[in-house]
Formats: C-alpha cells, structure tokens, sequence
C-alpha cells in the first residue's frame, strides 16, 4: 500500500514524530480545554526530558513501562518518549480496578510508571521489585525510587537516545477491557501502530488547522492511535477536559474549543439525541405526531442537526462513531440531519482501524463502512445458508500476538488472517455489516442464529430506555431493561403514587414494549419476558455492558 507520506518510509514512532517536529514546529500540539496549547517544538522538548528522565535512571531499549493517568498532554509525551528509544509503552485505563492494575503491573513486568497525582495512591503500596522508580506525569519528575538502586551515571547526554527501535520491535502492550472478562496483553508494534494512523487518510483529509476535542480515555487504542497518533501525524491540535465530560461540561467544552474533529462511542451521542432532540420533539402533542410522519420529520431533523453543530461549537465536520454498535434509529436521524458523522470498526488487536465509512459521502445505514487502506477483510462462514460469518482481518496493523501467551494468540491467527470474534458480512459494494460477537450468539430451540445485539438496538429505541441486554436464561430468550429514571417519575407520577402501584404500572409498560419489539423481529427471536435492570449495568471503561456478568 502506498501511503501519502513519503517522508515517513521508516513505520516507527519516532520517525513520525520527528517528520511532524520538522513539519510543524510552530504550530499548536496539546493542550487543556479553556488554556493554550503547547507547540510541537515545546512538545518535543518534553519529550526529550522524559527520554533523558527514564534513561539516566536505567530505563533501556525492550524495558516496560506503565503508563498510568487521566487524559492530558504530558500522557502523550510519556508514551512518545517511552518508545522514542525502544522501551515499550504499557498504557493502563484508569477505571481499572486496583487490583488488575497491579496484576497488569505484575504481568507486564514494568520497571517503571509514570503515574498522575490522582493515580498515585494505587501503585504507591506496591512491592514489585522490578519497579525501578516511578514519574509523576504532571510535572515529569521522579516522585520515588527504592533505596537500592542506584542511577546509571555512566549516561550522558551525548550518548543518550542512542538506541532506535525498528519497525517490528515492540511498542506497546495493550491489556484489554473486554466484556469477555478476559484481560489480555495484545502486542502492538511500531509498524502496527504507524500503518493504521496513516490509513486514516483513506477516510478523512485532516488538515494541521483541524482541532480535537478528546473526550475518550487515551489509555484505549481507538482514542490512542486515532485520537493522538493521527493528529500528530498531520500536525493538527488536540485539547483535553480535564473533568468527567457530562452534558453541561461537553456543552462548555464545544464552546471553548470549537472542535473540526471529534472521537466518540454511541452512548455519548444517543444520550444527546435522546436528550437533547427526541425530548424537545415530543414536548408537545402536535410535534410529537409530526415526527412520526416519514416527510415532516426529515424537515423536523434537518433543523435539529443545524442547531446540534451549533451545540459543537459550528465548525464540527468529522464525528467518528466506534467502540460499539450506533443505534439504527440514531444513525437515521444523524444521517436525515445532514450531521458530519463516519461509523467506524475496530479491534485492540489491529492497532485498532478496520473500517469505516469515508466522510463527505452518504453513509450506509447499519454499516461500519469499508476497509481502511492496506486492510483485507474476508467473512468465514460455517452455514453456508447464512450470509454471516466470522470476520477476518489481515493487514500490517494486525497484532504481534498475546504478551506471555502463545496459545491465545494460535487460537485467534490462522494462515496470516486475525479471527475478530466478531460476526458480520460484506455486501457487494464492499461494505462491512456486524451482526454481533460469535460468543454472545444464541441458538434457537429449531437451530436458528439469534443476534442479541440486533434486537437491543430496536429495544433501545423506546423512549423510556437507557440500555438494554438480551440474554439467554433458563432455555428462554429474556430482555434486561434498564429504564430513564426521570422517565418512569414522570409518566407513572412515582413521587405522588404508592410503590405498589409504580411496579405494576411498569411492569405493564414493560409487557407493552414487550409486544411492539416481537413485532419487529423475527419469530425465532421474540423476548419471552422485560426485566427492570433497576441499576446501571456495569461497564467496560469503553462503555460496552460486560455480558458475562448477566449471563447464566
């Protein structure tokens, strides 16, 4: 494949930021919401502090280091300088409990972390002897280090940087957050990572002008490599909130910095949608029938989309969905609304882009778009009456393996080509369409395939719904429902009525939508039985539900 950057023929991470460095010198990198970037000269200095910090304290080529901090721009200057000299960078979600961070601290043997003040106090205990000294990122400076050891005084400035990664060596080790359960260490190599940002021109023309807002954890390979990596490599700014982003503070955010390109999960923009447009549209009896009405509401939600780019700040042109399924009834209106959006699909495992759509023309409603440059995807079937089957993906982003475990990693590759897990198909345009995860697949009693995610995404278009579950239980097909709090007050009057009254009243509602969502599927995948889910279900850090936790 060749990319448009010729300059960049060497796919490591430091040749892309050195080519960047020479590019864009003067032009504004990272910064914090409501505060001036830093230059790309100013971040390169950073960089060489934190490189010349790990080194002198005996940090050297092949070396762990866990990288352990909220969003900010000395996250990117850890990670640059981690791999700048072939040490290799072990980026940790902060929503992880203590415990499997410092299981991964154990499993991934780093010898050292840089870490935030908020971080701090979770490694602070620690034992582990391969520690060698641990670095404050707020201020790159050493916070401790064990009595004894001693510095590596044989370093000087002139020697230092000397060792330089190549484009297979190791970069980073990223421990997963899968719904699964099972944490596992994906290798990811320079090339890896290098190839999969530069494919992103294949999708969207980013300009050194262009801004992002990051709103998702760096620590993730989505907001990683597409969120950071791609910027970089086309000079462009990135801000950070340095609070949780809630409505009020992404609606001051957008103002402030007045992003061109964003990142996102679904959950962030149905919450919008659903809060922000669907609420005003059935505030009154005659809006609420007008909406209804297939010619009326494109009108209505053309409108909306031109007031919701204004909520972005007005100069919002690139919207990349990921991470999981968008709501078809979300994508109708983003797409009936004119809205600068692209759905894409990715993997920890492919450093992550697979596919996605290309921005500027007419998405395909329920498709992740085609492949990225320099990406193969094939389906495997097992029924060859079902056009589903498993995705395959082989490209040069396609992981080095499972850190420490090489029967997982057998278990995933076959002939060159990564088994996703995931099942879908690929219409004759080339557009790629996920059914949902081969293992949360449900057989029917006549030997039918019954993709729960499907069918939540027609259960999650009713009003009342935050987020819904289908799972199998006791050889029935049942629905966990987690209601709108708000909602249910409102319409059942809970705050004036009695507790008896309130639960049946629901579960009568719930056997109403029962009935409409077996309306809409087919016979083999009607829903027996509604539950209220009466709290939140627990998450991923990337907000995906962990299913195994619900599961018989």
């Amino acid at each position: 494949m060749n990319y448009p950057y010729n300059d960049l023929n060497h796919h490591t991470l430091p040749n892309l930021l050195n080519r960047s460095i020479r590019l864009y010198k003067e032009r504004p990198s990272f910064g914090m919401v409501d505060k001036s970037a830093m230059s790309y000269g100013e971040f390169m200095e950073r960089v060489k502090q934190a490189v010349e910090l790990l080194q002198i304290n005996g940090i050297s080529k092949g070396d762990k280091v866990l990288l352990l901090s909220e969003n900010m721009p000395n996250w990117g200057v850890a990670y640059f300088a981690i791999t700048y000299f072939g040490a290799v960078v072990v980026p940790v979600l902060v929503d992880f409990h203590p415990e499997d961070i410092i299981s991964i601290l154990k499993h991934s043997e780093a010898r050292a972390i840089f870490t935030s003040d908020k971080q701090f106090k979770i490694i602070k205990n620690s034992k582990e002897s391969e520690i060698k000294l641990i670095i404050n990122i707020d201020e790159l400076k050493i916070i401790n280090k064990p009595s004894n050891y001693s510095i590596a005084d044989n370093l000087s400035e002139a020697n230092l940087i000397s060792t330089e990664p190549l484009e297979d060596d190791l970069a980073a080790i990223i421990y997963t957050s899968g719904t699964t359960g099972n944490s596992k260490g994906v290798m990811l190599s320079h090339k890896n990572i290098v190839t999969n940002a530069m494919s992103s021109f294949s999708k969207v023309k980013i300009l050194p002008s262009d801004v992002f807002l990051s709103i998702l954890p760096l620590a993730h390979t989505f907001e990683c490599t597409a969120g950071m990596i791609v910027p970089v490599l086309h000079g462009s700014s990135v801000y950070y909130i340095d609070k949780i982003p809630t409505p009020s503070i992404l609606i001051k955010a957008f103002s402030s910095v007045k992003p061109t390109m964003m990142f996102s999960v679904p959950l962030i923009i149905e919450k919008i949608y659903k809060n922000k447009v669907l609420e005003k549209f059935n505030s009154s009896f005659i809006m609420r029938h007008l909406y209804k009405i297939p010619f009326f509401r494109k009108i209505l939600n053309r409108i909306a989309g031109k007031k919701l780019l204004k909520i972005f700040g007005g100069r919002l042109k690139f919207f990349a969905i990921g991470g999981a399924a968008l709501s078809p009834f979300v994508e109708e209106f983003l797409i009936e609304a004119n809205f600068p959006y692209i759905v894409g699909y990715g993997i920890t495992e492919t450093a992550p882009l697979i596919a996605g759509s290309v921005i500027g023309e007419k998405p395909r409603l329920k498709s992740t778009g085609t492949a990225f440059a320099g990406v193969e995807i094939k389906i495997k079937k097992t029924d060859p009456n079902d056009k589903s089957g498993e995705i395959l993906v082989k490209s040069p982003s396609v992981m080095m393996g499972y850190y420490k475990d090489k029967q997982k990693t057998a278990e995933v590759m076959e002939d060159g080509w990564f088994l996703t897990g995931d099942l879908g198909y690929i219409d004759s345009d080339g557009f790629l369409f996920i059914d949902g995860r081969s293992k949360n697949v449900i057989i029917s009693s006549s030997g039918e395939n019954i993709y729960p995610e499907q069918i939540e995404s027609i259960i999650n278009q009713q009003e009342a719904v935050v987020e819904s579950l289908v799972i199998e239980s006791g050889g029935k097909i049942v629905a966990k429902v987690h209601l709108d709090e708000e909602f249910v007050n409102k319409k059942f009057d809970a705050l004036n009525s009695s507790n008896e009254k309130v639960r049946k009243d629901i579960a009568n509602y719930l056997e109403e939508m029962r009935n409409n969502v077996n309306s809409q599927v087919s016979s083999f995948s009607r829903i027996v039985k509604f539950e209220e889910q009466l709290e939140p279900f627990i998450k991923t850090p990337t907000k995906k539900i962990k299913r195994y936790l619900y599961v018989d």
